[in-house]
């Protein structure tokens, strides 16, 4: 891994240029959610990075304390778990709600839980949707078509 200045950078170069792939961060404490959620993702031909809690996640966008100054991966959606350690989905979708590099990035909350006053709170921080787990293909479309909504 080549960091720093100069040298080689075409693997930033990778991350940034998207092409026809649309980048996903993929968040989530259970290794078996997050390993379905990416596969269901790259199977609808996505580019997945996960994470396996906020605070990882954060640092991946380049919002965490162990950040380097002016590092911000670029991403096209965020789904994200709603209950984990430490920080929950809702406190990660309001940080990235409240950073002005960030803000427009569609996030995705999903959970285990049917609660009604957890979605309607999650949805008026600004998630785009709230999807029951297990997530299924016919989620991952859905979550394909605000892909494309969101990059036209």
């Amino acid at each position: 891994m080549g960091g720093g200045c100069g040298g080689d950078s075409s693997e930033d170069v990778a991350v940034v240029e998207l092409g026809d792939e649309p980048h996903v961060l993929a968040v989530d404490d259970n290794l078996i959610d997050r390993k379905l959620v990416e596969k269901l993702l790259k199977n609808s031909s996505c580019k997945v990075t996960t994470a396996e809690n906020a605070p990882r996640a954060l640092d991946y966008l380049g919002l965490g304390n162990d950040t380097l100054e002016g590092t911000v991966s670029k991403v096209n959606l965020i789904i994200t778990d709603y209950c984990m350690p430490g920080m929950t989905g809702y406190e990660l979708l309001k940080k990235i709600k409240e950073s002005s590099v960030l803000k427009e990035v569609p996030v995705v909350i999903m959970s285990s839980e049917n609660i009604p006053t957890r979605i309607s709170e999650c949805l008026e921080e600004g998630a785009k949707m709230f999807m029951l787990k297990p997530l299924k293909q016919s989620d991952v479309k859905q979550l394909k078509w605000h892909l494309m909504e969101c990059r036209n």
